[in-house]
């Protein structure tokens, strides 16, 4: 994930899906100058760390109508 998107999501009051190595995360802080973010998981917010943004990814909808 690239700096701007990660700063966007951090600063947003709304839900956006991101994971870290496919568990559901939350961004708390992003350190523009290391690349990295300090996060939680989801449904364990005690469970803070750093991690590289490179290791978060944005999760998609995937529509249910088939690309034509």
């Amino acid at each position: 994930m690239n700096v701007q998107r990660a700063k966007e999501i951090a600063e947003t009051t709304e839900m956006v899906d991101v994971s870290y190595y496919g568990v559901p995360v939350y961004i708390q802080h992003v350190n523009a100058g290391n690349e990295t973010a300090r996060i939680f998981p989801v449904d364990n917010p005690e469970k803070e760390q750093t991690v590289p943004l490179s290791a978060l990814s944005e999760e998609f909808d995937e529509p249910d109508i088939p690309f034509v």
